[in-house]
């Protein structure tokens, strides 16, 4: 989508851990932003972000917060979205005429729902937004400014988003190094149900099944990089994840049931030992994985300090 050049004077980051803070970073770095207050739950993780610089000042939510940022020109929602709801409301009353709100959740329905409850005429000018980056750690001291780079990101307006509020925060993200695309938010959650949200589901389901067998000490040895590789996003927030899980239950439910049906299939194949069946399985599987690879390959590099995409 198209996007300009956009600077803003004052940002509020509502839950300055890894994408909150990274946010702030890039912008700071591509000196798109005057001052950042940070807004969060622990007084630990916002001195944190101070020190490092990613906020000029920092209040609790249980500090008198909303006053804090009255005069933001933007605010982006970077909490788990199970907090959205209670952050709109308190938002609605005090955000400035001008001023942009806009959010960092994994789930696009359920937050506009709640933007739209309780957000009141400043609701125009809310960009539901998703940057597709992360990686398995969190806080303000995970925060870096080029975890954006070279990533998707997905706004997804409604039709009555204010178009100018739309083309500021496309440009803030694009001023991030990401790409900026807009999808539908119902498209946008079938298909993070099924390549986010339904990935972190399963690994944390292996993990947990794993730990609770009666050798898991000798499981855990003996795994080696699969394991590591496929399960690494299971060291994530169970906090964020609980959140997107049932905030995006809908679409989460039916991916599940189109996986236990392919799990049923490939059960199938084992118990009956159909080897051809399997190896053709297994062959479309490889195919898509490598194409998938080959056109991805350039932003799935491990960063410098060693992260990864979620």
């Amino acid at each position: 989508m198209k996007t300009g050049a956009s600077r803003i004077e004052t940002l509020a980051v509502i839950g300055v851990g890894l994408i909150g803070g990274s946010f702030a970073m890039a912008l700071r770095e591509a000196g798109r932003v005057g001052s950042v207050v940070g807004v969060g739950r622990g007084r630990a993780n916002l001195d944190a972000a101070l020190a490092r610089g990613i906020v000029d000042r920092a209040v609790t939510l249980d500090e008198e917060w909303t006053r804090a940022i009255a005069g933001a020109d933007l605010v982006l929602l970077a909490t788990p979205v199970g907090e959205f709801r209670a952050l709109f409301s308190a938002l609605g009353a005090r955000l400035a005429p001008h001023a942009i709100v806009t959010d960092a959740g994994s789930t696009k329905e359920s937050v506009i729902a709640a933007a739209r409850a309780h957000l009141g005429g400043a609701f125009a000018r809310f960009v539901p937004g998703h940057p597709i980056a992360g990686t398995e750690h969190s806080g303000a001291s995970a925060a870096f400014a080029t975890l954006f780079r070279d990533r998707n990101v997905v706004l997804t307006p409604t039709a009555v988003t204010d178009r100018a509020a739309l083309a500021t925060v496309a440009g803030l993200w694009s001023a991030c190094g990401a790409q900026v695309r807009e999808l539908d938010p119902a498209v946008h959650d079938r298909i993070f149900a099924a390549v986010s949200h339904l990935p972190h589901l399963l690994a944390f389901a292996l993990v947990d099944m794993l730990a609770s067998r009666a050798d898991c000490d000798d499981v855990f040895r003996f795994a080696a990089s699969g394991f590591r590789d496929f399960t690494r996003i299971a060291a994530s927030s169970p906090e964020m994840w609980r959140d997107i899980s049932l905030a995006n239950r809908d679409a989460l439910v039916a991916a599940i049931e189109a996986y236990r049906a392919q799990l049923d299939t490939v059960a199938a194949m084992v118990a009956s030992v159909d080897g051809a069946g399997l190896e053709a399985l297994f062959a479309r599987a490889a195919a898509a994985r490598r194409a998938w690879g080959a056109t991805h390959s350039a932003a799935a590099a491990v960063p410098a300090d060693g992260s990864r995409e979620r």
